[in-house]
């Protein structure tokens, strides 16, 4: 059975999602920042006949995140996403793609899931200097740069970009160059244990000088100093390099859909 979830399943949800907390950060982060059943924000479970979670889906604004390490039914929550009119889908691969025989997806992106929870090769560097910490005033600064990167310009939401520090859900550290921002790293989904890192870029005509490196070290340093590990997914090879060398290891594999 798949019903929609309420504030008296968040025990049984988090128990059930925090055997996998990284993977499950998007649902953990969002859950405990929005709760259950806002205007922009759904989560759906479904049950077996134990009474016993088995599937949950997140809906966050028209992306749908799904995890389930058990067998489900996908058809039941396909049904939900159509009704919903997704336009992203994701979650660890071999899990969404039981969802590939009910829909043909417009694009399908498979990424390198890690994680950071020390930071050992975190060093310091004069750069750290030029770093600033996003503001509220800073955030048309970030989507005018995400909006000149090729592989983020489609997938903008700014009002989820700007949601995320209005309610300090998310960070960000940039570098400003000749009066605009030049290179920049955030997290979303923030919550007690851990965040996510995305929207990681710079402009392409300041690239080669270490400043997403920069960014991305001072975040770094700034959540693992309060206890928190930081996961992010990348798929470009020169990225995962810069990630390696500051100690991210791969635990998976996270693919993306467009619908």
């Amino acid at each position: 059975m798949i019903r929609l979830l309420n504030n008296e399943d968040y025990g049984i949800l988090m128990e059930y999602v925090k055997k996998e907390k990284e993977l499950n950060l998007f649902i953990i982060g969002d859950v405990e920042n929005y709760g259950f059943n806002n205007e922009f924000q759904k989560l759906w479970g479904e049950f077996n006949q134990k009474g016993e979670l088995i599937g949950v889906l997140l809906k966050y604004f028209e992306s749908f995140i799904f995890y389930s390490r058990d067998k489900f039914d996908v058809e039941g929550f396909y049904n939900i996403m159509k009704s919903e009119d997704f336009k992203m889908f994701s979650g660890e691969k071999s899990t969404v793609e039981k969802f590939e025989k009910l829909h043909s997806f417009s694009k399908k992106r498979d990424t390198y899931f890690c994680k950071l929870d020390e930071g050992s090769k975190l060093e310091e560097n004069e750069l750290l200097t030029k770093v600033k910490k996003v503001e509220l005033e800073d955030v048309d600064k970030i989507i005018e740069l995400t909006k000149l990167i090729e592989e983020f310009s489609k997938n903008i939401s700014e009002e989820s970009i700007r949601r995320k520090f209005e309610d300090n859900t998310g960070r960000g550290y940039y570098i400003e160059e000749d009066g605009k921002m030049v290179s920049v790293a955030q997290t979303t989904a923030e919550n007690s244990t851990s965040a996510m890192i995305v929207g990681v870029c710079t402009h392409i005509d300041y690239r080669k000088k270490g400043y997403a490196t920069a960014c991305m070290t001072k975040l770094c340093k700034d959540l693992l100093n309060e206890g928190k590990s930081l996961c992010l997914f990348y798929d470009n090879p020169k990225a995962g390099r810069i990630y390696k060398r500051l100690g991210f290891k791969d635990i998976g594999i996270w693919t993306m859909y467009n619908k």
